[in-house]
C-alpha cells in the first residue's frame, strides 16, 4: 500500500487540523512512516548449537549495555526455560563473572511455570532458573519474576503478572524457545494469537516431551501450567527466538515460510516489528534453499550486532573495571 502524504493532506485548511491528520496518518503508516523503527524479520543461521548460544548471549549483552541501565533505567528481559537457552545462560554467566556485564539493574519475567508443582521441585521452572542462571549472576532476587503455580487464585496471579510487566515499563527484549509443534511458552497449537497470561491445559505432545524430566512417568508430569500469552510476548519491544535441532526444523519452516497460523503460535512473530530467529544449521533442514542462502548472505550484517564494542562499559562496574574482549574471540561466531 503506497501513500502520497502531500496529496493526503492537500485539502486540510488549518495548521491544527493538518497536525491532527499527520498524527493519524503516522499511526496508520506505522513503520512506513518511521523508517528508523521499521525492522525486518531476521534469521541468524549459526553453524551449531554452541555458536547459536554464543551469538544470542552476545546480542543480549550488547542490548543491555547499550541501554545504559541504572537506578532509574532498568532493562527488562523476558526469559524462557528448557534446553534451548541453557548455552546462552552459561555464556551470560561468563560475561557477568568477567565483569563485562551486570544484572544489577535488570528485571526479568519468565514465560511460564507448572501448576501445583512445588517451587523447590527440581523440575519446577523456579528451580531451573535459579540453578542454571539467577544464582550465578548479580541480579536482585526481587527483580526476578516467575509465575507462582501454587497461588491460591491462579487467575488473579496471571492478571497480577501482566500488571507487573506494565509497571516495569514493558519488556525490552523477550527471549523464547519453541516446541516441535511450533508453540512458544505454553501457547499450544490452537491458542489465541491475542492471548494474555493465563492458566493453560498442556497438550498431550507437550506432556510426552516433558516426561523425560519426570522419570518417563507421564503420571508425574503436570497437566496444567501458567503461561504468558502470545500477545504478551508480542508487546515486547523486541523478540529473540532460539531454535536448535532437526526436531524443530518443521516448526521453523512454518514459522517463517508459511502464513501466520494459530496452530503454530510462533508464526505470529512474522508480524512483530523486531523479531530475530537465531537457529543452527540442523534447524534449517526443511527450509527452502533460497531462504537459507538469502539469510546466510546477510550474516556479515547480523554478526556486527554481536561484535565487542570497546566503549560499552558496564555502568554498575567500578571505574577501574575495563570491558575485556572474550578470550575465545578467535573462535567467535563473527570470526568464523
Amino acid at each position: 500500500m503506497q501513500f502520497n502524504l502531500e496529496l493526503a493532506l492537500s485539502d486540510l485548511k488549518t495548521r491544527d487540523t493538518r497536525g491532527a491528520a499527520v498524527a493519524r496518518l503516522k499511526e496508520k503508516l506505522n513503520c512506513r512512516w518511521n523508517k528508523t523503527a521499521c525492522k525486518s524479520m531476521r534469521l541468524v543461521i549459526c553453524d551449531d548449537y554452541n555458536k547459536l548460544s554464543e551469538w544470542a548471549a552476545k546480542y543480549v549483552r550488547n542490548r543491555i549495555l547499550k541501554s545504559q541501565p541504572g537506578p532509574d533505567n532498568y532493562f527488562v528481559l523476558g526469559l524462557p526455560t528448557g534446553s534451548s537457552p541453557l548455552g546462552m545462560y552459561k555464556k551470560l554467566v561468563e560475561f557477568c563473572n568477567r565483569g563485562e556485564l551486570s544484572f544489577k539493574y535488570v528485571k526479568t519475567f519468565n514465560m511460564d511455570e507448572y501448576v501445583r508443582l512445588d517451587r523447590d521441585h527440581p523440575e519446577s521452572y523456579h528451580s531451573f532458573m535459579w540453578e542454571n542462571f539467577f544464582k550465578h549472576i548479580d541480579i536482585d532476587p526481587q527483580n526476578a519474576h516467575i509465575l507462582d503455580g501454587n497461588a491460591e487464585d491462579l487467575v488473579a496471579e496471571c492478571d497480577s503478572y501482566e500488571e507487573k510487566i506494565t509497571e516495569a515499563g514493558g519488556i525490552d527484549l523477550f527471549i523464547g524457545g519453541i516446541g516441535s509443534d511450533g508453540h512458544i511458552a505454553f501457547n499450544e497449537p490452537g491458542s489465541s494469537l491475542v492471548s494474555r497470561t493465563r492458566v493453560k491445559t498442556l497438550a498431550k505432545e507437550t506432556i510426552l516431551a516433558n516426561a523425560r524430566f519426570f522419570d518417563d512417568d507421564m503420571s508425574k508430569v503436570p497437566k496444567m501450567a501458567l503461561t504468558v500469552g502470545v500477545a504478551t510476548v508480542m508487546d515486547a519491544k523486541e523478540v529473540l527466538i532460539l531454535i536448535s535441532g532437526v526436531k524443530k526444523a518443521h516448526a521453523l519452516r512454518q514459522a517463517i515460510e508459511e502464513g501466520v497460523n494459530h496452530m503454530c503460535t510462533v508464526s505470529a512473530f512474522q508480524q512483530h516489528p523486531h523479531t530475530t530467529f537465531v537457529v543452527d544449521e540442523d534447524a534449517t533442514m526443511e527450509l527452502r534453499v533460497r531462504t537459507v542462502k538469502y539469510f546466510q548472505g546477510l550474516m556479515d550484517v547480523h554478526n556486527k550486532l554481536v561484535e565487542d564494542v570497546e566503549d560499552l562499559q558496564d555502568p554498575t562496574a567500578p571505574p577501574s573495571a575495563k570491558k575485556r574482549k572474550s578470550t575465545d574471540d578467535s573462535n567467535s561466531v563473527y570470526n568464523s
